[in-house]
């Protein structure tokens, strides 16, 4: 199984060393992926002590960001990159992705 891409349930956003992100710090513009490389804990979802944000080398990534070695809540989650959200409406591949996005997740487009 390859961690290129995946959907992260609790943050409910794309994840993955595939997906292009800033760090997660809120005054970061540092340009990482979502790949395990940079996720807060070092594992999926952050495992057991880390928050499953993704942080560049800087603010903790592939360890735990500034918050989770405190034991403080998380920061929010930066939204997906303009660049990626043209990657997934532009791209072949993502062709049922977007189906489904533009009916609801209902069928077909109207």
């Amino acid at each position: 199984m390859s961690w290129a891409m995946g959907f992260d349930s609790r943050w409910q956003r794309d994840v993955g060393y595939g997906v292009p992100a800033e760090c997660d710090q809120p005054d970061c513009k540092e340009k990482i992926d979502r790949g395990l490389s940079y996720i807060c804990g070092g594992e999926v979802y952050g495992g057991e002590d880390g928050c499953g944000l993704f942080f560049c080398p800087a603010h903790g990534g592939g360890y735990l960001c500034e918050r989770c070695q405190h034991g403080a809540p998380p920061f929010a989650a930066k939204p997906d990159l303009p660049e990626w959200m043209h990657h997934k409406e532009s791209d072949p591949s993502w062709a049922a992705w977007l189906k489904t996005r533009q009916t609801g997740g209902k069928g077909n487009p109207s």
